[in-house]
């Protein structure tokens, strides 16, 4: 099997999805912007070749890099990047070159586009907030005048929590449009609650062969308002988003790939979404999490997820057994500019038999994952809140 990998360097985890691949026999043909010496040791043994551009953004460089794979080696089997900034190349790639598996051009917009996942969320049948298209001011009164306020404004392609803000005024809704960017924007109706994700590893039917949760605060209220980050990963994922994550799948047409789905667990009752309790869909993405929590789904339920993926695209099945360590894999990062009570040394002190992974982040990603992180695993949910309180108190 050819498996081609776009900018396997970044993230890091691609390291190992790379590497299981190679173990269970694939050819992993790498593509990317980072010289060769500067991959990995792990990374360069995990690929059978890999082919320099000086920029994944140039279509043309990255087109031949594939036309010289399929010359060598013949035809390609699969192309993913695991990134959602690169979803609509791979697309495109797809396309041009007749790959069998994963969306092709003409079907991406769905699996990027905000306005356009917001149609298939309505269409079927999953609670999600109401949306505006951004036009003009009168425009955007008018839908804040049926929501209210606060309202979110995101790019309508976009990654992650880049470019969107919270507005809750109209001062500031009156300074959005006085700077109003290029780029489309959608709004939003601002839903009160955690977001709750829902991750797993699907087949070519659909259906999940692993299965995952990750709490948080939204984290636009985070960057917006420099707060530290934390979080929590655990293999119990809640029977009603288990059912809606599988809809989506399912509605979306997600097979053999890893999914990342983003869900508002409410706060309070909706009219027309859903009570207090109950749980709303924000947007699907087509890869996996990013930062480190494919690694806290590991301690989480003691398994390889990269393992996992591999499995399913060599044999469309799992072969990874179940284990019965369940943990809460706690996430808690610092960032600058903040007073802590408890030094580095301490939270050795206390927790280092608990703490599976300790460093400092890249500074891309300081405003939305923090400085330092502290990344630890108990049995107890009530344990990790004691945790969360000494390392971020």
């Amino acid at each position: 099997m050819n498996y081609v990998f776009i900018s396997p360097a970044y993230p890091v985890t691609c390291t190992h999805f790379c590497n299981r691949l190679h173990e269970l026999g694939v050819n992993v043909l790498g593509i990317g912007d980072v010289p060769y010496d500067a991959l990995n040791d792990s990374l360069k043994d995990s690929l059978s070749e890999y082919y320099y551009v000086q920029t994944l953004e140039d279509y043309d460089q990255v087109y031949r890099a594939v036309a010289y794979f399929i010359h060598k080696y013949g035809r390609i089997d699969w192309l993913e990047s695991l990134n959602e900034y690169w979803l609509p190349v791979d697309a495109r790639l797809r396309k041009d070159f007749n790959i069998a598996v994963g969306t092709r051009e003409d079907g991406i917009g769905d699996l990027v586009q905000k306005s356009k996942m917001k149609k298939v969320f309505l269409d079927s049948g999953i609670p999600t907030a109401r949306q505006h298209i951004v036009s003009d001011l009168e425009a955007a009164k008018a839908f804040i005048a049926q929501v209210g306020y606060p309202v979110i404004v995101k790019p309508d392609i976009g990654v992650g929590a880049n470019g969107a803000m919270k507005i809750k005024t109209e001062e500031e809704l009156t300074a959005f449009y006085r700077e109003l960017p290029s780029l489309p924007y959608v709004m939003e109706e601002f839903l009160d609650g955690d977001i709750c994700t829902y991750d797993a590893v699907i087949d070519s039917h659909c259906g999940p062969l692993f299965e995952s949760m990750c709490t948080y605060a939204p984290v636009i209220d985070s960057v917006q308002n420099d707060e530290n980050i934390h979080f929590y990963t655990t293999a119990e994922v809640p029977d009603m988003l288990r059912e809606l994550g599988r809809k989506a799948v399912k509605a979306f047409g997600a097979d053999r790939r890893f999914v990342h789905f983003e869900f508002i667990k409410l706060a309070r009752d909706y009219d027309g979404i859903g009570k207090a309790g109950e749980y709303a869909i924000m947007e699907v993405n087509m890869r996996p999490a990013g930062g480190h929590d494919p690694d806290m789904m590991n301690y989480a339920q003691s398994i390889d997820v990269f393992r996992i993926y591999a499995e399913m695209v060599t044999s469309d099945r799992r072969a990874f057994p179940e284990s019965g360590e369940r943990y809460y894999c706690a996430y808690a990062a610092r960032k600058d500019g903040h007073v802590f009570s408890h030094r580095h040394e301490e939270i050795m002190e206390r927790y280092g038999s608990s703490i599976v992974m300790q460093e400092e982040m890249p500074p891309i990603d300081w405003p939305s994952m923090g400085r330092y992180v502290y990344m630890a695993k108990f049995r107890e949910k009530s344990e990790m809140d004691e945790y969360f309180a000494f390392v971020l108190g």
